[in-house]
């Protein structure tokens, strides 16, 4: 096991606190090999009625994962991120298919491989501190880790517009959303886990939610109230260029913000990423990640703007890429992968 992730039973629940709050718990590979082992065992004892995951200290439930790793292994080709990227995406469908109530406190960053361990589970639960992102295609990358499934499945244009620029979510838009299913003040988030882990649940999750619906405060109103028209507009369709025209043309100060976002952004990350997210919407779970590992794969061996995207923003940190035009068509990103890279699920 590893020091980065906590595991530890507490009445009738199954804990799992990420544990590397100076790397606002990013996970690594021996967390996601560490949470998947602890998920399996749990799934199958009847001692288990709900699962509850968190993050250490007060900043971050999730930042996201290894960049630095994944490029690495990238250039050289060992390897590693394959490996990252599959076992992470099996977790990711472990928890979505979870039957047990799975609790996510995402009282903090919550991001990229932090998305991926929490937005799929029954329960999110928002606080103060929640700052929720798909921000990928300013490195260069896609919203992966079940991001083609979720993003189109929310209201309208909301997905299309969080997947494209990386906006990010307080508590009120999680809520408004639905990518938070509960909100609790951070003062209460420790009362709530000691209320979870100290009543005997049932088995059908009703108990569970009634102590969170007891915990659930009003997150206050959210700005996306105001926007929802102007993204439902400028976001519209399967072209980005003819989505940046648009918000040039409205012309108000909101819809200009977003195009100087969006220019901001590798061009090719987003043409693939508004095509995952159209393929993604018809598609099932796990259609979704294995059209993720192609992807991920494919910004690995095909796409220089993940490579000048780490460069920019994690290693020589100027924030200023010198991106590639895109492509004139994405379409090779998401053929399949060559022989055993495909990807495979627990249990086949």
């Amino acid at each position: 096991m590893t020091e980065d992730l906590i595991i530890r039973r507490a009445g009738d629940v199954g804990r799992l606190t990420l544990n590397r709050p100076k790397a606002l718990n990013a996970l690594n590979q021996d967390m996601v090999d560490a949470m998947t082992s602890a998920l399996l065992d749990w799934r199958e004892d009847a001692g288990v009625k709900a699962v509850v995951v968190d993050g250490a200290g007060e900043k971050g439930f999730c930042a996201g994962g290894d960049i630095r790793m994944l490029a690495e292994s990238g250039k050289a080709g060992d390897g590693r991120a394959w490996r990252f990227w599959r076992d992470e995406y099996r977790l990711n469908t472990l928890i979505a298919e979870y039957p047990k109530p799975y609790i996510a406190l995402i009282d903090g960053i919550t991001m990229g491989g932090g998305v991926g361990v929490s937005v799929h589970g029954d329960f999110r639960v928002a606080g103060d501190r929640t700052t929720f992102a798909m921000p990928e295609t300013g490195i260069g990358f896609h919203p992966d880790v079940g991001g083609a499934y979720f993003l189109p499945r929310l209201a309208g244009e909301i997905g299309t517009w969080m997947g494209l620029t990386g906006a990010r979510l307080k508590a009120a838009d999680c809520i408004l959303t639905g990518v938070a299913t509960h909100y609790v003040p951070s003062e209460q988030r420790q009362a709530l886990v000691d209320a979870l882990e100290g009543t005997a649940l049932d088995h059908d999750g009703e108990q569970v939610e009634a102590l969170l619906d007891r915990f659930s405060g009003d997150a206050g109103a959210s700005d996306l109230a105001l926007t929802r028209g102007l993204i439902d507009s400028a976001f519209d369709g399967d072209d980005v260029g003819a989505m940046a025209a648009r918000l040039e043309a409205a012309g108000d100060s909101w819809s200009l913000r977003q195009l100087d976002i969006l220019r901001s952004k590798s061009p090719t990350a987003c043409a693939v990423t508004l095509s995952a997210l159209r393929r993604g919407a018809d598609l099932s779970f796990r259609e979704v990640m294995t059209q993720d590992l192609r992807v991920s794969m494919r910004c690995l061996d095909d796409g220089v703007d993940f490579y000048e995207g780490v460069r920019a923003v994690i290693l020589d940190k100027d924030n200023a890429p010198n991106w590639a035009p895109a492509p004139s068509d994405v379409s090779r990103w998401f053929e399949p992968l060559p022989g055993d890279d495909e990807m495979s699920f627990l249990g086949q």
